[in-house]
């Protein structure tokens, strides 16, 4: 069994303000922030408090290319490339909004999709007569090329936009994006990734996996705080975008800087606080050597799912290396009230866990950080053999 000494560096746990009595296995929902960065949050919003016009008035703009500074180094993106947004969803819905469907056009996404993305392609396409496709991709996943070739079956003349999860939420799976976007552009094909799982989980490169459009989460498994994403448009994208909110930044232009940054920027006031406090996450873990960290979750996440393997007989849909999955890996259970099975194991063992479904399968989704320990995994093993249906 793996030894808590096996993390590269234990004391990590206790920076982390989660419950100590909670075996938190659900960080892939919201997170969840350091102290380090939580105190840097926290004075930002002080700082705003003791003079709030200056701050948002005068300073608000220099504040916030200082952070896109930090972070596109991060992501390897320039700085006017992208712009911070309060969530995923946000961008998504940002992109989905300016690009000019007309009725027939075709919207191509997997049964993988996270709901609200799939709920804000569904209205938009009502609206414009656009058609929106969910292809099915198979499980178990072992071939990459396979993957996109079965993605590819749903592209037809019509596709405009392929629009998928970096690492999908439901089956958390990193698909293989790079060779998606690449055939997309050959094709001609718009691209937009669902990011909201992969900004701190694994390495980013926006010019290397060449997406059109790229919209991220930082208040995840970057564990800034919660409200903080940033969405990337490609340059000569960006002439596509329109503002979701109409503000001071829209007929603003300024000279030599595209309106991008101007529309997305300005949408009235707000507390820019979690924005300004993103460097601070990519310090911490920068600090703390976060690929050994990573690799470290890794290893406590294999040795969980071959443990439910063994507890319920059904094999993984996923492969246990690293090109398929970092710290959040799905394990298939017999069938069962879902439901239940999340109450049980919150109320009688305090485990914090979704339940997910796809293709008629259900599984748990089991997520693992910096704090998680193998007694998390005990505890879990423990609850899903005293829930679960017996074989």
């Amino acid at each position: 069994m793996a030894d808590l000494l096996s993390l590269p560096l234990p004391h990590l746990a206790e920076q982390f303000l989660l419950r100590p009595d909670v075996a938190f296995l659900n960080h892939g929902s919201f997170g969840a922030c350091p102290r380090p960065v939580f105190d840097a949050y926290q004075s930002w919003q002080r700082e705003l408090e003791l003079e709030p016009v200056d701050f948002i008035g005068r300073r608000r703009g220099d504040l916030l290319a200082q952070a896109r500074g930090v972070l596109g180094p991060y992501i390897n993106a320039s700085p006017d490339d992208f712009v911070f947004v309060h969530n995923a969803t946000t961008g998504t819905n940002i992109v989905a909004r300016s690009l000019d469907l007309q009725p027939g056009d075709e919207v191509l996404g997997t049964d993988m999709e996270y709901g609200a993305v799939n709920k804000t392609w569904r209205f938009l396409c009502e609206k414009r007569g656009a058609v929106y496709i969910n292809q099915h991709i198979s499980l178990p996943v072992d071939d990459p090329e396979e993957m996109v070739e079965e993605l590819w079956a749903g592209v037809t003349p019509r596709t405009k936009v392929i629009s998928i999860s970096h690492i999908t939420s439901g089956t958390a799976l990193r698909f293989p994006v790079e060779m998606v976007c690449q055939r997309a552009r050959q094709e001609g094909i718009l691209t937009l990734l669902d990011g909201a799982h992969a900004p701190g989980q694994i390495d980013l490169d926006m010019q290397a996996i060449g997406a059109d459009f790229y919209s991220g989460n930082c208040h995840k498994w970057l564990c800034s705080p919660k409200g903080a994403a940033f969405l990337y448009v490609r340059k000569e994208q960006q002439q596509r975008i329109q503002p979701l909110v109409v503000s001071h930044g829209w007929g603003n232009e300024k000279i030599n800087r595209s309106p991008f940054l101007d529309y997305l920027s300005e949408i009235g006031t707000e507390d820019p606080a979690a924005y300004l406090s993103v460097p601070a996450a990519v310090r911490f873990q920068q600090e703390n050597d976060w690929p050994a960290v990573r690799s470290a979750c890794h290893r406590l996440g294999v040795e969980a799912l071959q443990r439910i393997e063994e507890l319920t007989g059904l094999p993984s849909v996923v492969p246990y290396d690293e090109r398929w999955w970092s710290q959040m890996v799905i394990a298939p259970v017999p069938p069962c009230d879902l439901g239940a099975l999340h109450r049980g194991l919150w109320e009688q063992f305090r485990v914090e866990i979704p339940g997910t479904s796809n293709g008629g399968r259900q599984f748990v989704r089991l997520s693992i950080q910096a704090y998680t320990t193998p007694e998390h995994i005990d505890r879990l093993l423990e609850g899903l053999a005293a829930l679960l249906p017996r074989k």
